[in-house]
């Protein structure tokens, strides 16, 4: 993964939160805090959230902003926000990997297939959960090319 579009900064490992809204603002929040989109995206995560659940399945949520936020991404990004205890996120599923997307242009397409590829493997969600330091966490998502 480019170091652009993923580094260190962009990861928080033991995370907690009380809903799915606050796991959402907070991966919204590293995409802010890194300069990858305007701070108005992370309203139009929650947006996208409302209209159909980001939840993937094997514990993993991949908030986005909606179609029209897409003028709000400044440079493509990724956040990674790892959530031991789980969040729940309705229906009974409990996400515990939110992996927030700001592509720029076509460029989530391509970020989402390589995410889909690795989140495909269960021994990889348990990769993640188990991902100590944000330098493993990223190594891991950097396999996936």
């Amino acid at each position: 993964m480019d170091k652009n579009i993923l580094n260190e900064k962009n990861i928080t490992l033991n995370a907690s939160f009380s809903s799915k809204e606050d796991a959402i603002k907070q991966t919204g929040q590293i995409l802010v805090e890194n300069g990858h989109v305007e701070a108005s995206y992370i309203e139009k995560m929650l947006e996208r959230e409302e209209l159909t659940s980001t939840y993937m399945g094997n514990f993993v949520a991949i908030p986005h902003g909606t179609e029209d936020a897409k003028k709000m991404v400044l440079n493509s990004g990724l956040s990674i926000v790892q959530v031991p205890n789980g969040v729940d996120f309705g229906s009974g599923n409990i996400v515990k990997v939110l992996i927030g997307i700001a592509g720029k242009g076509n460029e989530h397409l391509d970020i989402l297939s390589k995410i889909a590829i690795l989140c495909s493997e269960e021994e990889n969600i348990n990769k993640i959960l188990q991902a100590s330091s944000e330098s493993e966490m990223l190594s891991l998502f950097n396999e996936v090319n």
